[in-house]
């Protein structure tokens, strides 16, 4: 029953307990149970909701931002992720494998703002050896979740014969 509860709330944190328990074919106490469980053991972090800010009057720009670090001595890349994960413009950072060593998602108001706090914040981070900025222009899904819907296209047909 866990790894199926999990999915369904990760596709739709929103199913009620009682949806979820006659999917699941179990109690609705059993469920309530079960979540509560995942809960207290750290693996259901969170509910959230999914947000398409594109279509919002104040949207954000978000960056994906690589950072070369040096990692310290009996630390490793804990200390310099944990310290970078603190600000608030920070979504994700996640500890890679390849050229770089933290993909760091960010979410500010405007390029300029994601500019500025990666000129004045993260590069300044003394184990912080190189930056690289990549800015979202459109996203196309996101945590399973399709967000571009086709636009219909008004142009219409065009007979050559």
């Amino acid at each position: 029953m866990r790894r199926k509860l999990l999915k369904m709330l990760n596709k739709n944190a929103r199913l009620s307990i009682a949806d979820l328990a006659v999917a699941l074919g179990e109690t609705e106490a059993a469920v309530a149970n079960e979540i509560k469980v995942l809960e207290e053991e750290g693996i259901l972090r969170g509910y959230k909701a999914l947000i398409d800010w594109e279509k919002m009057d104040h949207s954000y720009v978000s960056a994906i931002i690589e950072l070369k670090v040096t990692p310290k001595v009996g630390r490793g890349f804990e200390e310099i992720a944990e310290r970078v994960a603190q600000y608030n413009e920070v979504e994700s950072v996640y500890l890679m494998s390849g050229t770089y060593d933290l993909n760091v998602v960010v979410k500010a108001k405007t390029f300029q703002e994601v500019a500025m706090f990666v000129a004045k914040e993260l590069s300044t981070i003394e184990s912080v050896t190189s930056t690289a900025t990549h800015f979202v222009l459109r996203r196309y899904k996101e945590l399973d979740v399709p967000l571009a819907v086709k636009e219909p296209d008004e142009r219409g047909t065009i007979s050559l014969c």
